[in-house]
Order: structure tokens, then C-alpha cells, then sequence
């Protein structure tokens, strides 16, 4: 397991326009190799602007190796409060190139998946670009509602999306495991991306599967409903993980969104004199 960045921290961040906000993202990640696996394959990385979670496969070290080259290449992309999809796929690249140099040490080669956010600049408004590729997800849970934003690159995902199973049914299937895009395999990947809106209150949460394979949508709501701080969230989220069965590799991350203390003081009325 590779992490890249603190696992508690906080940063502040300046919206653009002519109206200057600032903005408090504070966050947390846990990772845990959950109660079946001997070796944790998964990886992170939390670098403002960007923040991700990696899930090697490849099998023993082969598949760390993946996620960590994935990590290492965009926790390089530092010095920069946004970045734009370009700058994302580059590392990938890179990344990918990093892994055909091993993959050939594993029989069936070795791969990652990825998924994460990263602030970027659209029409000079502050968003979220959120990108994806193989069966780890992102989250957004805001006034009391839980989004799942990224799809799964998975052959349950296809046959659910064609009607041919349910959503439960899917979480239970044989081939539950098998993605159809992954980071590696000597094959080159692009993220799908999506955006959403910057945004005070939101909570982001980033995870691999050994989570999802665990909660429902209506258990991961809970936790993040539930807790007042990033650290605390995960750190619930992944010990219900592992006693619901923790089948899997489990890594968790939260990103809070709130206004900087000056802008929450800033917005209070003054007081008046009697």
C-alpha cells in the first residue's frame, strides 16, 4: 500500500471570479487490507488539487506496484491550485508506461484502477473534474443526499446497464470482480470525467470496492450523515467494512468542503449598539 499526502489535513483554497470566496477542504483517508487478503493492494494519494484512490490487481505484489506508479505520477502534479483533464492523462500515461515495465513479472500482467477529483477552472467558475477508470467510485453526499457520480468499468456494470440483472443482484454476481478498463495490462486508458460545482457543505468521498462490497448506498449514507469530521467518517466507514465481512483490500477517503473561517465571520451581521 502507497500513500502520497497527509492523511489529515486541511487546505485553503481561493475561488476564482471577481467575487473571491475562500474555501476549507479538509480530509482524511484510511486504508486497510481487509480480513482475507494477505497483502493491500490498494493505494492513495491526497495533494491538493487532486485526491485519489488506486486499487492494484495482478495478484501478491504485482498489483501494488500498479497503484502505487499511479499515486507516485499524480501526487507529482504539485504547485498549482487547478488543473485541467490534460494534465491528468499525461501522469496516467506516464503512469502506464511505469507499470509496462513490471507487468511482464506477472503472469497475467499486472493493472490498477483509479478514480478521483481534482479542482479545475471551467467558464471561471470552480469545479470538481471528476475522472474514473475501472470499478472504485466517487461519492458526493450533500443536503442529506448521497450521489454516486462515477460509473464502474465492470462486466456486472454492463449487464445491469443492458437490463439483464439488477443492482443487487450485481453486488452478488460470479463475476462481480472482473472491470473492463483498468490503468495497465499494456493497454492505454482514458478516464471518463465528470463535473460537478464547487461547493460549501459538500463531503466527497472517494473509496476502492472493498467498501462498496460491503455497504449499500443506504449504509455509506449513514456514515457520512452521521459524522461531524473527515477523520471520523473514515474511520467508520472502514471498520464497518471489515465487520461486515472485509472480503477485500478497503481504502476510504473524505474530502470536506466548507467556507474559511474569515468568509463564515464575514457573512454574520454586526452587532448593533442599544
Amino acid at each position: 500500500m502507497t500513500q502520497i499526502g497527509d492523511s489529515n489535513a486541511h487546505v485553503s483554497v481561493v475561488l476564482p471570479g471577481a467575487a473571491d470566496t475562500t474555501l476549507t477542504l479538509t480530509w482524511s483517508f484510511l486504508s486497510d487490507r481487509g480480513n482475507k487478503r494477505a497483502v493491500n493492494e490498494d493505494s492513495v494519494v491526497a495533494n491538493p488539487p487532486l485526491f485519489a484512490v488506486a486499487d492494484g490487481m495482478g495478484g501478491h505484489s504485482a498489483g501494488d506496484i500498479a497503484s502505487a506508479a499511479v499515486v507516485t505520477r499524480l501526487g507529482d502534479i504539485t504547485g498549482r491550485a487547478y488543473i485541467d483533464a490534460d494534465t491528468i492523462d499525461r501522469a496516467l500515461e506516464s503512469a502506464r508506461a511505469d507499470i509496462d515495465k513490471v507487468g511482464d513479472e506477472s503472469v497475467l500482467g499486472t493493472g490498477t484502477t483509479v478514480t478521483g477529483v481534482a479542482l479545475t477552472v471551467v467558464d471561471d467558475e470552480a469545479q470538481w473534474a471528476v475522472f474514473n477508470i475501472g470499478d472504485s467510485r466517487v461519492y458526493i453526499f450533500a443536503d442529506g443526499v448521497l450521489e454516486q457520480i462515477t460509473t464502474d468499468h465492470s462486466v456486472v456494470q454492463e449487464m445491469v446497464a443492458a437490463g439483464l440483472i439488477t443492482r443487487e443482484q450485481a453486488d452478488v454476481h460470479p463475476d462481480s470482480n472482473v472491470i473492463t478498463r483498468a490503468v495497465g495490462f499494456h493497454d492505454r486508458s482514458v478516464p471518463d470525467y465528470s463535473l460537478v460545482p464547487v461547493v460549501p457543505g459538500q463531503r466527497i468521498l472517494v473509496c476502492s470496492d472493498g467498501l462498496t462490497k460491503e455497504l449499500t448506498d443506504h449504509g455509506i449514507r449513514h456514515y457520512l450523515a452521521t459524522t461531524e469530521s473527515a477523520e471520523r467518517a473514515v474511520s467508520e466507514l472502514v471498520a464497518a467494512s471489515l465487520a461486515n465481512g472485509g472480503r477485500d483490500n478497503v481504502t476510504v477517503l473524505v474530502v470536506d468542503v466548507s467556507l474559511a473561517v474569515d468568509e463564515i465571520e464575514s457573512t454574520r451581521p454586526s452587532a448593533r449598539t442599544r
